[in-house]
């Protein structure tokens, strides 16, 4: 297991040879397994990349990010561009409606409300959102809306997982309330945690995945 020291080294270097980040303004300190992010970047893009460039790093347990978003003079834009823009790529999108999504924005801060059917559908539009120029973060508020029976949710779950984390599945709990998924058990790497949260979440019943995953590696 790599001691805290050899952690902190490892989130800097792959921060800095994470092409999408600039991590002159990012500091890195490491607690037990947990990394914390502080500093600040230029768009909120960017803060979400070195989140992830800090999870892909083996040994991290968590990260707890304290990243500003300070955006440049010629980046800034009111939050009535930003919403139009918003409604610009709900009005061309196939995957949600705007009957379904609703958007309000403050100070350059997207919060999202509504329903959809899968999950995937606000995945894909909170990462377009994210590249939008002025926007410094997103709070996705929508609801995930549809009826399945549990069993049927459970054992989609379940063969995804021996599909994608076969060597991991063994180690996995997965119960069922409502729509509600929680994920309990032992990963040996955050990328296997994202991997299992993934198959749960790959499911039009579930509206909510708890995550106990322990990552042990």
């Amino acid at each position: 297991m790599k001691s805290d020291s050899q952690l902190q080294h490892d989130v800097e270097a792959e921060l800095k040879f994470e092409p999408s980040v600039n991590a002159t303004h990012i500091g890195v300190t490491v607690n037990e397994g947990i990394v914390s992010l502080f500093g600040h970047v230029e768009n909120y893009f960017e803060k979400l990349h070195a989140e992830k460039a800090t999870q892909r790093v083996g040994g991290v347990k968590g990260v707890a990010m304290e990243i500003e978003v300070r955006l440049p003079s010629l980046s800034k834009r009111t939050d009535s561009d930003i919403a139009h823009a918003i409604d610009n790529i709900i009005a061309w999108s196939t995957l949600v409606t705007k009957e379904h999504v609703h958007v309000k924005v403050e100070d350059g801060w997207v919060t999202l409300s509504g329903h959809v059917k899968w999950n995937y559908q606000k995945l894909i539009l909170t990462g377009a959102i994210s590249h939008l120029l002025g926007v410094t973060g997103v709070s996705d508020q929508i609801a995930i809306k549809h009826e399945l029976a549990n069993s049927v949710v459970k054992t989609d779950i379940v063969q995804a997982l021996n599909r994608r984390a076969q060597s991991e599945a063994k180690n996995i709990n997965v119960d069922i309330n409502g729509g509600e998924v929680t994920l309990s058990g032992t990963v040996h790497s955050w990328n296997e945690r994202s991997l299992v949260n993934h198959a749960a979440w790959s499911n039009m019943g579930v509206s909510n995945v708890i995550d106990k995953l322990v990552v042990i590696g």
